[in-house]
């Protein structure tokens, strides 16, 4: 029977994307060859990632300002390539402070730059986004982490700067419609709402990344990447195909504004039954909550393993929280149907009679 998957990453994936990739595995559009076997320059794959960065620029309404790259190494590789290609030892570059990722890719610009804490939620252990930033005039860029998986908050709109902006999105892409061409440079880990792990998401702006001008190894270099169109070494290509499948799915079932409005039932139901239950708690924000990761914890923290065993008992795996943080994380990404939601919620309440 299938478990409902509330996984932070890699996490559910949709199943008609799951079964479409299981068939290419054997044969992949019924060329003779497994998916895992073709060339990455033979014409069967370049159909593949042109495919899938045509849907990428379409479900974010990008023009051809903006290039989509492919590459390997996870979001967290990015916390070092950006500022490696967009910094010197003289520059500054400003982040938010606002959970464990924007703090990983704060220590990782410091290696090239200095480094503005335009804002930071550390005094409330990251349980808001705070929305007033300081921001010097030489800064090269602003990042942000628009959603925070461990943290449970997320920003609801970005915020408005003249600086280039930044945004890791690697767990809330394609979760809803968003002034993408607002950022100069996105990126995001696929394992989470665009598919299988081991393939990051970039798109970037071809002048922002035409102005690098410092030395940079050209496999780290974003210039290089764009001029071989992602095909500067081997990519990682079973992830980019599911990835092109995942793509194709949020478009067949209507694109941003459907993922939005399905997030947003989700979580409304999920927020709503933990807020009535008097035995869990949630420290985040109410404004701030993130509608792709709910992370909330029990009164009685005696109650929390007990609670977890139930939950593995009834076929809902991944609700533990993440190890810093503890407590119960519950993730909901695009491919999560209503039903786990509400099969969660019934258990919830379910336990809360028992131990109430």
């Amino acid at each position: 029977m299938k478990k409902h998957n509330f996984n932070s990453g890699p996490s559910i994936l949709p199943a008609p994307v799951i079964e479409q990739a299981a068939a290419a595995l054997h044969d992949f559009n019924g060329i003779g060859l497994s998916i895992l076997e073709i060339g990455h320059r033979t014409e069967w794959f370049i159909a593949v990632i042109e495919e899938a960065k045509a849907l990428v620029k379409q479900l974010m309404q990008l023009n051809d300002d903006y290039e989509v790259l492919f590459l390997h190494g996870g979001a967290t590789t990015q916390f070092m390539q950006i500022p490696m290609n967009f910094l010197t030892p003289n520059d500054t570059a400003a982040y938010c402070d606002n959970g464990i990722w924007g703090s990983k890719a704060i220590q990782e610009a410091g290696f090239f730059g200095n480094v503005h804490i335009a804002a930071s939620s550390k005094d409330k252990n990251h349980t808001y986004i705070p929305k007033n930033l300081s921001l010097p005039n030489n800064a090269k860029y602003l990042h942000i982490t628009t959603n925070n998986t461990v943290e449970g908050t997320q920003w609801h709109s970005l915020p408005e700067t003249n600086l280039p902006l930044v945004a890791d999105m690697s767990s809330d892409i394609f979760s809803k419609p968003m002034p993408f061409n607002h950022c100069s440079l996105i990126y995001a880990g696929a394992q989470k709402n665009m598919g299988a792990a081991g393939v990051t998401l970039v798109v970037i702006k071809k002048d922002w990344a035409a102005s690098i001008q410092k030395p940079v190894p050209p496999i780290m270099h974003y210039q290089k990447h764009i001029e071989a169109k992602s095909l500067l070494n081997t990519p990682p290509v079973f992830a980019i195909y599911v990835a092109l499948l995942t793509l194709r799915w949020i478009v067949a079932e209507g694109g941003l504004t459907e993922m939005e409005k399905r997030s947003k039932q989700k979580a409304a139901l999920l927020y709503h039954t933990i807020d009535s239950l008097p035995i869990f708690t949630s420290y985040v924000a109410k404004e701030d909550r993130s509608l792709m990761n709910a992370v909330f914890f029990m009164k009685d923290e005696n109650l929390l393993s007990s609670f977890l065993q139930t939950c593995t008992e009834n076929g809902m795996v991944g609700v533990k929280g993440y190890r810093t943080v503890g407590g119960i994380r519950v993730s909901m990404y695009n491919a999560l149907p209503l039903e786990s939601v509400q099969a969660f919620c019934e258990l919830a309440q379910y336990f809360a009679q028992k131990h109430g």
